[in-house]
């Protein structure tokens, strides 16, 4: 099977086999606060996540690319809904179109339609500094994420088998560019000890990816005439992976994905310690289901969600809705106190003014 024929496959799989029902981000319950004191005609959406400023905490997450027209498409679609958005985009691995120049089209379509947009390139952990460059090159881009898929890989049947060296070539990588490096998880989460590494390694913003979104191991499981099912439930979920990262993280951004559906639920993950939240599948759907104006009413939809919850909490800007208090609840308690994080940090907090 070719890598473009791959793409179109995880397009399929992706859409077929959908979301689970619970998320961990269900575990979440803001602390209600009958005096806000807010406007939503004031509420300030705008972030900083590695050095870079954005209009809104919403990022449209890679999804694809390097599968023809198919995935042209989608791009150039995604791009259009952005740019009447404002939210950043990244695009899928860009290292088939790095390898072989006819599937540039598929990602340089982005730029073309995003001309002023944020726009982040992507590479797998095998990339070295050159493939870095070009990727970045060819989308003009704004970042670069470098997304980590050990489990996708280890369920792809003709995967990489060996994950020897990602940190080192991580490192390079940022030394080889002048623009931000993000680390992104595929769906399985990161914890507080991936977190202390990747700050070493000079990253600006780490995608957490957890457990709960679009599921790589059922989508190469798809793929397999023996399926390796004990990998379809691994992994950290979205909310104990955002606090993990938020307990240990120093200089990093932190970017919450993996299942987001709603503007409520990245707002809970920005009350979890999020700089921004990231949506793909959901996004995909909508895209799939009415063409570019359903995926743009769609992100508006989640815009004025996160500024109704923000107004209903005292919030008026990103670094406020940091502070008010959440209750942990559910597993997601269970987790992060087996971990040692004090879930009390967020249930007896205050917005300071």
């Amino acid at each position: 099977m070719t890598r473009s024929d791959r793409k179109k496959d995880h397009i399929q799989y992706a859409l077929s086999t959908g979301m689970p029902s619970w998320n961990s981000l269900d575990d979440i319950r803001f602390v209600h606060n009958s005096l806000p004191e807010t406007s939503v005609s004031e509420i300030d959406v705008s972030v900083i996540i590695g050095g870079l400023s954005l209009s809104s905490p919403f990022i449209i997450n890679a999804m694809t690319g390097g599968g023809g027209s198919e995935t042209e498409y989608i791009n150039r679609s995604l791009a259009l809904a952005a740019a009447e958005t404002g939210a950043a985009m990244a695009v899928g691995s860009q290292m088939g179109a790095v390898i072989d120049e006819q599937e540039r089209y598929t990602f340089e379509t982005v730029r073309a339609n995003y001309p002023n947009g944020r726009v982040f390139a992507n590479l797998g952990s095998e990339l070295t500094p050159e493939h870095a460059v070009k990727a970045v090159e060819m989308l003009e881009a704004d970042a670069l994420q470098i997304h980590l898929n050990v489990i996708q890989e280890l369920v792809m049947p003709e995967g990489d088998r060996d994950f020897r060296g990602a940190v080192d070539r991580i490192q390079q990588t940022v030394q080889a560019l002048d623009i931000p490096v993000i680390v992104k998880e595929t769906g399985f989460g990161m914890s507080a000890e991936n977190i202390k590494v990747l700050e070493h390694t000079g990253a600006a913003i780490v995608d957490v990816g957890g457990h709960g979104g679009t599921n790589f191991s059922r989508i190469e499981n798809q793929r397999r005439e023996q399926h390796l099912s004990f990998f379809d439930e691994w992994g950290i979920s979205t909310a104990s992976s955002i606090a993990e990262a938020a307990s240990v993280r120093h200089t990093l951004s932190i970017t919450g994905s993996g299942g987001i559906r709603n503007g409520v639920e990245a707002a809970k993950a920005i009350a979890l310690g999020a700089d921004a939240a990231a949506l793909a599948g959901t996004v995909l759907s909508a895209l799939k289901s009415g063409g570019q104006k359903q995926a743009e009413a769609f992100l508006h939809q989640c815009m004025d969600e996160l500024k109704m919850v923000m107004a209903a909490t005292g919030a008026s800007t990103i670094s406020e809705l940091k502070r008010v208090p959440v209750v942990v609840e559910g597993r997601t308690k269970e987790w992060l106190t087996e971990r040692g994080i004090d879930t009390t940090s967020y249930s007896r907090r205050m917005i300071d003014r």
